[in-house]
């Protein structure tokens, strides 16, 4: 419930920011950014519109702060998997982390870099490109740390870094749209699993 509290003007009071972010993080998770209405997000956030674009500005701004939430909370692993001493360790803690990002039972399945704008309207446009970036991004980390690996003797020498990261990262989102469809973490795992036996050792 929102309260009348003292404060400089357009300030929200009387809700906690961080819960209505979580909440609203899971409604585009589940909607996708167009389908994620503003009356959907605002009463899963349990504040007014009012509030909700003095402490978080419009939609899509919403859409960006809840986007930085997901990299740093469900889309961690990346960051973790990076960590990996091997290029092998580095892939299987990738699809693991996805497989479980993507069926968790309290969450919705699938992954919302990868489903939160695949349509959306021209209006919508900026949105998608965030998340083509975004995705871009998590490519360009595992490429990197690929590279590293051919470098230190991890993979062989005649890997090609780049290829191998469009493959992993490739995979890795086609999992999350299998998630999405209802397929089980038992059966992504296999996939996964399978996936890594024919990995390039040095």
């Amino acid at each position: 419930m929102e309260t009348n509290q003292s404060g400089p003007i357009g300030r929200p009071r009387g809700f906690d920011a961080d819960e209505a972010l979580e909440r609203a993080m899971l409604v585009f998770w589940k909607h996708g950014y167009e389908g994620a209405s503003t009356a959907c997000l605002t009463n899963a956030m349990g504040i007014s519109t009012t509030s909700m674009y003095a402490a978080f500005g419009n939609k899509e701004k919403l859409f960006r702060k809840v986007l930085e939430r997901y990299t740093e909370g469900p889309s961690a692993y990346l960051v973790r998997a990076m960590e990996e001493p091997t290029a092998l360790g580095v892939a299987t803690a990738i699809l693991s982390g996805v497989v479980r990002t993507t069926t968790r039972p309290a969450h919705p399945h699938g992954c919302l870099g990868v489903q939160g704008a695949l349509t959306v309207s021209d209006s919508g446009q900026e949105v998608r490109d965030l998340l083509v970036a975004w995705r871009n991004d998590g490519y360009s980390r595992v490429r990197e740390r690929f590279q590293r690996a051919v470098d230190d003797g991890d993979l062989p020498p005649q890997t090609d870094p780049g290829l191998l990261a469009r493959y992993l990262t490739t995979f890795a989102f086609g999992i999350a749209v299998q998630a999405a469809s209802g397929v089980g973490r038992d059966e992504l795992q296999e996939m996964a699993d399978a996936a890594l036996r024919n990995w390039p050792l040095s």
